[in-house]
């Protein structure tokens, strides 16, 4: 790498000096910001969970996109013409603490598909703050870390309802906040109906979900 070809990455809280463009010139241990986010230029797809860094998988299954995709299909023809949109992932979502200002954010995540119903939260750049619904459908990647710190700050953070699918054991659960806990629903499984308390009126068909999914 050319010296020209170099970029800064200030990283929080320390100011050191990080020169990256590819993935591996990153520091792993280091905490980054969402100012340090948008400077990165590699093809990786990443997260940023309280400063450090979650690689995401390169390339979802095809039943995760099929997941993914009917989940975003529903909801879109559920909410149009209503004030709530829907995104589906690459999306990103900041968290702030407190400050909106880049260099303090350090919570950046891509749900597989989130609802918006303040359209104050959304910016040319995605979503800024808590979004009413969350969808998350897992992948092999997916680590007992990585989901244990996104259930916590999305609880943390206000988002209403936090779903999360798995193509391989065909289910899904919903955690639903309850004075500012998260109340988790029974496994829901074929044969199941779904119905949203954050958007009244919208239900899913468990059975539907998952026709032409194959377990395991």
């Amino acid at each position: 790498m050319q010296k020209s070809d170099r970029v800064f990455l200030g990283v929080w809280p320390f100011s050191t000096l990080i020169y990256a463009m590819q993935f591996t010139d990153l520091d792993l241990n280091g905490t980054y910001t969402y100012a340090d986010y948008l400077k990165w230029t590699f093809e990786e797809r990443v997260e940023l969970i309280e400063g450090k860094i979650f690689k995401m998988s390169p390339a979802p299954n095809r039943f995760h996109q099929k997941l993914a995709g009917y989940i975003h299909v529903r909801l879109g023809i559920f909410l149009d013409g209503k004030v709530c949109e829907v995104y589906e992932a690459p999306f990103d979502v900041r968290l702030p603490r407190q400050s909106k200002n880049d260099k303090s954010i350090v919570t950046v995540l891509q749900p597989d598909v989130c609802v918006i119903c303040d359209p104050t939260k959304l910016d040319s750049r995605g979503c800024i703050g808590a979004p009413d619904i969350v969808v998350e459908v897992l992948s092999p990647g997916n680590n007992a870390k990585e989901l244990k710190k996104k259930y916590t700050i999305y609880e943390e953070s206000g988002v209403k309802e936090y779903w999360v699918v798995s193509p391989q054991d065909q289910w899904m659960r919903v955690h639903t906040l309850v004075n500012d806990k998260y109340s988790e629903s029974p496994y829901l499984l074929a044969g199941d109906v779904f119905h949203s308390t954050a958007l009244p009126g919208f239900s899913l068909d468990i059975s539907a979900l998952f026709r032409g999914i194959s377990a395991g």
